[in-house]
């Protein structure tokens, strides 16, 4: 995924700007330190490590730099320039590994995308990724570079880190990455990025390696004995590799592969590709390029086929089901994906990311699209981005199914090819998971549809991921995917999509704080439903547009229109929306101060809700009828309410687990259960704050009946 536009960032210091972090405070609403469970989020994200040949000198310098910047009380930055393959990242992480006794706090590490096909990485991208994985909960990570590079110097001035910035594309990319305090930061670039220098940067530029530095290096890779029996070739071969690592690991790869064979038959092979690799050349990485197409060459025919094909994938990592989708001939049959990923990585073409998925390193998933241009015909790669797409769409459809069965009412279109879903289950959370892993690929495949020809995958797409939206809040790709889905659903005239559009992209833009924008949406799909001659859409509306209408302030019209869907809904088919409907009037009426009135209205609601099977409603009503039996003082029908309705709420939604773990908290507090509630009372503002909602009056409520329960002392 790509940020819709740049903003300038002229601090070039380092410095932390704004209070500095405490663990364990809150700051700007999010709690840092221990997370609920007293488990603290620490990442170690740097990739494993390789043998490093001939860089004593390099690393000297490097740490002679750190001693110095760590005596002087100063960030440590190194930037690590060179030709693509001539081993920066291998050398960084030699580095940063050795530091990790002396920075407990975590390592982070990003590609930032310089030789990607689609193009460099914006750095609100990758500081968005960064606090996530420093226990920002992804709804409170803000949208403006500026709010996000403040934050992360905030998060790291309390901790000891490493960062390794891999592949940067300039000075202006790498800055706002910067953390604060004396941590360290190694960036990698083919380019030298003298701009650093004003950041009190290290350079350190790469060469290839000596010849007799490349011969160990294949010696290392080829540890059968052969460079030392065959040295004269051994030497021709990483003379034809320009002394590249990444040229001569691959080729003594692909010999390690084929015990019976000479080193000489490589070199051959090299030669013989010589006009080829002109063809092929990317700032200047002729060897690199040239041992790629070799190592192409030598691959077993399905394995060069699902090689070819990945090149055509959007994202830039992908789980085994993604080959299986490629390689899939018919129903339960994935053409042996699994042994020709195997294959890839053997020959080193494929590289091992987190959580079992794959990852191409650029330069190689640039050379396995262009041998896709080169090897396949139009229609075969036109189906191949269709398979891909149509299994991102079939696995987002399969989690709809298990998080919001009643909201799985659209048809999908799929191609002509076997569709393969993924394993996305086996519950609610799981499918969550799933989507949210997968959410970078999802979004690169809508955008892609309408391009590659299948422009009903864009707006099916968007639809699939509402139940991810609505739950885990990721206001910015909701945004995005309903405006592409829109445009998409009025490109194909289909009225039905162009409405779901409008509806499901209105409730985002209501959480995202536009309640104004989202009436507006509201109220031109009612339009289109009522030119439709659609009563059942247009008394769906009423329900979306009294919710904009609350949040503008304005809740008696609020009501009327929640009255209306509570009464329409039923009597044209839909009866659970009916029941959200009467739990929208009960919570306004809680709102109020109505309690009686919200006990009625919920208890319809969660009856309805019931029936229907949609245990997330469901609960969210009982929670609400708790609630409003706790301000009438009924404490027994409260507890017996909220206690299964938070169990049904945890790992689905913070927020509503929040309302109904701050209630219980209170009915311990009644009575007189004071550490049990302070404990409660804790939790649900974690709560709270992991869903982004640590400023509304509800989480505000919590903190002034926490307060003086903290000033007393702890019980025995």
């Amino acid at each position: 995924m790509r940020s819709g536009g740049q903003e300038s960032h002229n601090d070039l210091s380092g410095t932390v700007h704004g209070p500095v972090v405490q663990a364990g405070s809150v700051y700007g609403g999010i709690h840092f330190g221990p997370r609920p469970g007293g488990v603290e989020q620490t990442p170690w994200q740097l990739p494993p490590l390789v043998r490093v040949i001939d860089r004593t000198r390099e690393l000297a310098a490097l740490e002679r730099h750190r001693v110095r910047a760590a005596g002087e009380d100063r960030p440590v930055l190194a930037a690590l320039s060179g030709l693509g393959g001539v081993g920066k990242t291998t050398l960084a992480l030699r580095w940063l590994y050795t530091l990790r006794p002396r920075f407990p706090g975590g390592q982070l590490h990003a590609d930032l995308g310089a030789q990607s096909s689609d193009g460099p990485e914006h750095p609100a991208e990758v500081l968005g990724r960064f606090l996530r994985a420093l226990g920002v909960p992804a709804q409170q990570v803000p949208e403006r570079l500026a709010e996000r590079t403040a934050l992360y110097r905030s998060l790291t001035a309390i901790r000891r880190v490493v960062v390794l910035l891999d592949d940067a594309a300039t000075a202006a990319q790498v800055r706002p990455l910067l953390p604060a305090g004396g941590n360290v930061t190694a960036v990698t670039s083919r380019r030298r990025l003298p701009g650093l220098t004003v950041d009190g940067c290290c350079p350190v530029h790469l060469e290839p390696l000596t010849l007799e530095a490349a011969v160990e290096l294949l010696a290392d890779t080829l540890p059968d004995g052969r460079v030392g029996e065959q040295p004269e070739d051994a030497r021709a071969l990483v003379e034809l590799c320009a002394g590249l690592p990444l040229a001569v690991r691959v080729a003594g790869a692909r010999l390690a592969t084929r015990p019976g064979r000479r080193i000489s038959t490589m070199v051959r092979a090299l030669g013989e590709e010589r006009r080829r690799l002109e063809a092929l050349a990317i700032d200047g990485d002729h060897d690199v390029l040239a041992t790629l197409d070799v190592s192409y060459r030598a691959l077993p025919g399905p394995a060069a086929r699902l090689y070819r094909l990945l090149g055509l994938h959007p994202g830039r990592e992908f789980d085994g089901s993604v080959a299986a989708a490629l390689c899939a001939t018919g129903e339960d049959d994935d053409g042996g994906a699994a042994d020709s990923l195997d294959a890839l990585h053997d020959a080193s073409l494929l590289a091992e990311a987190a959580g079992e998925r794959h990852r191409f390193h650029d330069l190689v998933r640039l050379h396995a699209a262009a041998k896709a241009v080169e090897d396949e015909p139009p229609d075969v790669r036109a189906g191949a981005v269709r398979r891909i797409a149509d299994h991102y769409l079939a696995s987002a459809t399969r989690a709809e199914e298990i998080l919001d069965p009643q909201h799985r009412t659209m048809a999908r279109d799929y191609g002509p090819g076997p569709v393969v879903v993924a394993e996305v289950g086996p519950g609610p959370e799981a499918a969550l998971d799933w989507l949210e892993r997968e959410l970078p690929n999802l979004m690169a495949v809508l955008h892609q549809a309408p391009a590659a020809g299948f422009t009903t995958v864009c707006w099916q797409l968007a639809d699939a991921l509402w139940p991810l939206f609505l739950r885990r809040k990721f206001y910015p790709e909701w945004g995005a995917a309903h405006r592409a889905g829109l445009a998409a659903a009025r490109e194909l005239g289909d009225t039905a999509a162009e409405c779901r559009m409008l509806t499901s992209g209105g409730v985002g833009e209501l959480g995202a704080g536009n309640p104004g924008r989202a009436l507006e949406m509201f109220e031109r799909a009612a339009g289109l439903f009522l030119a439709a001659d659609d009563p059942l859409g247009h008394a769906r509306t009423l329900n979306y547009r009294g919710l904009a209408l609350q949040r503008l302030g304005r809740p008696r019209r609020a009501a009327e229109f929640f009255r209306r869907a509570a009464a329409d809904l039923p009597v044209h088919g839909d009866r659970r929306a009916g029941g959200l409907a009467a739990l929208n009037l009960a919570g306004l009426a809680l709102e109020e101060g109505r309690a009686e009135e919200a006990v009625r209205h919920a208890g319809a609601a969660r009856g309805t809700l019931d029936e229907a099977g949609d245990t997330y409603n469901a609960a969210r009503a009982a929670t609400c009828m708790g609630r409003a039996h706790l301000v009438l003082g009924r404490l027994d029908p409260a507890e017996e309410l909220l206690s299964p309705a938070l169990a049904a709420l945890r790992g689905l939604s913070s927020y509503e687990a929040a309302r109904a773990l701050g209630a219980l908290a209170e009915v311990s507090e009644r009575r007189g259960r004071r550490q049990l509630a302070r404990d409660r009372y804790r939790e649900a503002l974690d709560l709270y704050s992991s869903a982004g909602r640590s400023r509304t009056p509800d989480a505000e409520a919590l903190r002034d009946r926490l307060e003086p329960l903290e000033r007393d002392e702890p019980e025995q």
